[in-house]
């Protein structure tokens, strides 16, 4: 049998799986045997969670950004981010619980990172970390190992994975829950919370950025005033909301706050600049009025994500189950969302794989990446390296556009973390689209799967990333340990907080 023609039906065979039945239950109760998917997960676990062990500074406990495909400790990249270190101290309680390295091990692991961060410099009335450390000294940066000059600044939702990442070891190891728990709650997220707009902003800078939109103000009159970015994080459907998530629970901003933010743009032509007009309706919750809007997609409607990519829409969904807890909202949106990128990458665009979301660009550097019409972006995030986009168009009379759609697609970019993020929704589609991935390039080394393939060319992004094997080692953890990751971060307030305020909304989201 050609490659060519393996590849036609076996992507033919996996998106009639996910077609047929998005939201799959237990594997037994299908008539499926779970060991093979079982001891599969496990090598792709134990060999992502090897790109951890590289990347990890031995003397600090901090883990790189990333690391080069043969896991040479030289090639770590000498900075990393809120985000990176709660990735790591995850990705560690899941290789401990997956019985990767052992109880002791997985302990004087976490103690060090913990200590680790205990001693970064932070922004002193907010208790949020900066976005860049050295890795390998725990040093604020103030320029990249290139040279390219950093200004210090303090990101919402990169401190949000860290917070997130603390709360999980805090139950996770109730050896080391007065240590994280001491960096935890000086963390206050009501800094970034805009009270005039009710939304939280991109984040702040403690030192004038010489930024024409930045916003000197201080939401909290505690300390100085800094300099607030220009936009707010005004999407629902995108990874900030763990920050809203994590502040709403903890009383740092009101819960009100959770419908402020937009499923899609109003449908009038004071809004018409996004690519795809809504179909929606005015309702209210808490006071709050709410355009309940959805985008149309072969044959769907679902709440956009800001790009279309898989980690904007799924990566809280990781630690927050927002499925069970918002059945008639993102119970309805997730399995919608997998099924579109799916449809996208074997149906519209033909590539043969599927999986589209921010990763390594194949050609060097990084890109976002994600399914154009499932997005609010203007300028959209396109699954291929041509960047080829999508104008739904608008056919309201008074701001009319008309739609246009690409008559091709080019060399399409999947990154392998996507179809991880996927798995509650489409596991048989998930575990296939891996496989074929893994066996028509060469996308998996000695750390796993390496960050992303152009599936045209056949060029592989051969690094891995601290985020992107993090979201890996969560999927993973979650789908063998019956949602595990998830309990760890919702006991306590987040659950009593956060489900009652999911279950109350009905996203227009239908296929």
């Amino acid at each position: 049998m050609t490659t060519h023609l393996r590849r036609t039906l076996v992507a033919t065979t996996a998106m009639v799986a996910a077609l047929t039945g998005l939201i799959v239950g237990p594997a037994a109760a299908r008539g499926h045997d779970i060991a093979p998917d079982r001891a599969v997960l496990l090598e792709y676990a134990r060999d992502t969670w090897a790109s951890f062990g590289a990347m990890a500074d031995p003397a600090t406990g901090l883990p790189a950004d990333n690391i080069s495909g043969d896991l040479d400790p030289a090639t770590r990249s000498r900075y990393t981010s809120p985000t990176n270190i709660g990735s790591y101290l995850w990705s560690t309680v899941v290789a401990r619980d997956l019985g990767i390295i052992g109880r002791h091990e997985a302990k004087l692991r976490l103690a060090q990172t913990l200590a680790g961060v205990a001693a970064l410099e932070r922004h002193p009335d907010s208790g949020q970390f900066y976005n860049w450390y050295d890795e390998a000294t725990g040093a604020k940066l103030r320029a990249f190992p290139s040279g390219d000059p950093i200004r210090p600044f303090l990101s919402s939702v990169d401190n949000g994975w860290l917070a997130t990442a603390l709360v999980l070891v805090a139950h996770a190891d109730p050896g080391l829950a007065r240590q994280a728990n001491a960096i935890r709650s000086t963390m206050d997220f009501g800094f970034y919370y805009d009270p005039v707009v009710g939304q939280i902003r991109g984040g702040f800078w403690d030192e004038d950025p010489a930024e024409p939109a930045a916003v000197l103000d201080n939401y909290r009159d505690r300390g100085p005033d800094v300099w607030y970015t220009g936009h707010h994080y005004g999407t629902l459907n995108t990874e900030p909301r763990i920050a809203s998530y994590l502040g709403i629970a903890w009383g740092q901003i009101p819960r009100e706050h959770y419908f402020t933010m937009f499923r899609t743009f109003p449908d009038t032509c004071d809004w018409g600049w996004p690519e795809t007009k809504p179909l929606g309706t005015w309702t209210q919750y808490l006071g709050v009025d709410v355009f309940e809007g959805a985008y149309p997609y072969r044959g769907m409607q679902l709440v956009p994500s800001w790009g279309g990519s898989m980690f904007e829409a799924l990566m809280p969904d990781l630690f927050i189950p927002e499925a069970d807890w918002g059945p008639e909202s993102w119970g309805v949106n997730h399995p919608l969302y997998v099924r579109a990128q799916i449809e996208h990458g074997l149906d519209e665009a033909g590539y043969g794989y599927w999986g589209f979301s921010p990763a390594s660009d194949p050609a060097g550097g990084y890109r976002a990446y994600g399914v154009d019409p499932i997005g609010m972006e203007p300028n959209g995030y396109a699954s291929d390296q041509e960047g080829t986009l999508v104008e739904s168009g608008w056919d309201d009379p008074e701001c009319l556009r008309a739609a246009v759609q690409p008559t091709s697609y080019g060399d399409g970019v999947v990154t392998p973390h996507a179809s991880f993020l996927a798995l509650p929704y489409a596991k048989d589609a998930a575990l296939a689209n891996l496989a074929n991935i893994r066996a028509d390039f060469d996308a998996y080394g000695p750390g796993g799967f390496y960050d992303s393939v152009a599936v045209r060319s056949g060029t592989v992004a051969q690094r891995y990333l601290a985020l992107d094997q993090g979201m890996v080692m969560a999927a993973i953890g979650n789908e063998l340990l019956n949602d595990r990751v998830k309990a760890y971060v919702t006991a306590g307030p987040i659950k009593a907080v956060i489900r009652p305020l999911l279950a109350i909304e009905e996203f227009n989201a239908a296929g």
